[in-house]
């Protein structure tokens, strides 16, 4: 810890470093953050520095109570779109109360203590998330900045080059990305990010969100990770590869069974469909979040797995014989606006869930008519996903496993800020009630 705790001073003084900023996340995902001077980083290395915790609860702040916010050293990062001269460090924090103890309202500590459990069972979560988002010309509305559609090229994705300098600024902050392509809905880009410990990905991700941001503002544009902005066009998904690691062996591969898919593996996607309404309020957070997932626009609307079906909730990536190390799981319903500290912790907990207590595996949903109508579901015995934020606040409030997971004190605040979320959206009147009702009544 000394010789690490050397080497980021000298680091920071040799890249001129004035400004450092403490990042954290609160309860719905959203980067916070203050500032210090490089003359603070050794204290604050060593004692942490004390802030108001209640920004940690999202919209509700009922009470203000001061905590500890101690610098994780391994990940300082100068920030690139930062001018060089005085430049600017960011490192994520790990909250406490007063007494030294972590606060169990720190996201980051929760999905620590998943990780945890599933370290005493010899396993090793990895993550590789495809983030989607919007590129607009302005916060104001959603005006499009390209016709573009899947995988085109210019001129129809004009956007191009300000995706390339988001990749460009990623690798300057150690942030692998595999590919990065213009999506199916006009003006929306993908950049897929490569696999890692579930902690650092999800590091990753909401650096990925605040730098896609930067690089909008510094090109006079707009970046949005809204699930669903533009009707009639496909919402931004983000879908998660996962795989478990015990030691360098991955427990999810079987070279003798069908699609290289093991019996954990099968247990683990068992434990993901049967849990998912459980863990869907907190993958999919936001009121706008299910105009996404609805049918005809290659979202999840059934708890269904498959191997070929992009419409399938799980769907299993194809994986080569001698390519062990790349037999993983992809969730398709998570949407790039989720608190993915959270997020991950949930999704582990209902896999692990399932090779627990070896969860049998349905059969796979591979031939899905195009018109994807509920009959068809409805003969499979499948239950349709939670359809609005209220039905799957009303499942989160009564499950045990991830009031057990996340642990009180954020169950209960996810559901006061939802609930709240929920108040101020009944009473708001939309442009639709505006134009449909007021011609007529």
């Amino acid at each position: 810890m000394k010789q690490d705790k050397e080497y980021t001073l000298k680091l920071a003084h040799e890249n001129n470093v004035k400004f450092i900023r403490l990042w954290f996340t609160d309860i719905l995902g959203f980067l916070k953050s203050f500032a210090i001077t490089i003359e603070e980083l050794e204290d604050a290395l060593e004692e942490g520095v004390r802030f108001d915790g209640s920004t940690l609860h999202g919209n509700i702040r009922c009470d203000e109570r001061e905590m500890i916010a101690v610098p994780d050293i391994t990940t300082f990062q100068l920030l690139p779109w930062r001018p060089k001269q005085d430049s600017v460090a960011r490192m994520f924090c790990d909250i406490y109360q007063v007494d030294m103890t972590p606060y169990e309202g720190d996201a980051r500590y929760i999905l620590r203590k998943n990780l945890k459990i599933a370290a005493e069972k010899g396993l090793t979560f990895y993550t590789g998330p495809e983030i989607e988002f919007f590129f607009f010309r302005n916060s104001s509305s959603p005006e499009i900045l390209d016709r573009g559609g899947y995988f085109d090229l210019t001129p129809l994705d004009v956007a191009s080059d300000y995706r390339r300098q988001t990749v460009l600024a990623l690798e300057k902050m150690g942030i692998d990305v595999i590919s990065s392509h213009h999506e199916v809905s006009h003006s929306q880009h993908e950049i897929d990010l490569r696999h890692g410990d579930a902690l650092s990905t999800a590091d990753n991700i909401m650096t990925f969100r605040l730098l896609v941001k930067e690089i909008a503002q510094l090109n006079n544009i707009y970046a949005s990770f809204m699930p669903k902005p533009l009707a009639g066009q496909n919402g931004s998904g983000m879908h998660i590869h996962q795989s478990l690691f015990a030691d360098d062996e991955n427990i999810f591969f079987d070279p003798k069974a069908k699609s290289h898919l093991s019996a954990a593996g099968r247990c683990y996607i068992a434990g993901l469909l049967r849990h998912c309404h459980e863990f869907f309020a907190v993958t999919n957070q936001w009121i706008n979040s299910y105009k996404r997932l609805v049918p005809g626009y290659e979202s999840p609307t059934h708890a269904t797995w498959s191997d070929i079906n992009q419409t399938a909730m799980v769907r299993i990536p194809q994986c080569r014989s001698d390519k062990a190390a790349s037999m993983r799981v992809e969730l398709r319903n998570p949407d790039p606006s989720c608190n993915p500290y959270l997020a991950f912790s949930a999704i582990l907990a209902a896999g692990l869930m399932g090779i627990d207590n070896k969860y049998d595996l349905p059969e796979p949903a591979n031939d899905v008519p195009a018109t994807r109508g509920h009959d068809y579901y409805e003969k499979l015995g499948v239950a349709p996903l939670p359809r609005n934020l209220n039905e799957a606040i009303t499942f989160f409030e009564k499950s045990d496993l991830m009031k057990k997971t996340l642990g009180e004190t954020i169950h209960r605040n996810f559901i006061e800020n939802k609930l709240l979320e929920l108040e101020r959206y009944m009473s708001y009147i939309t442009d639709y009630e505006i134009n449909e009702y007021l011609p007529k009544l």
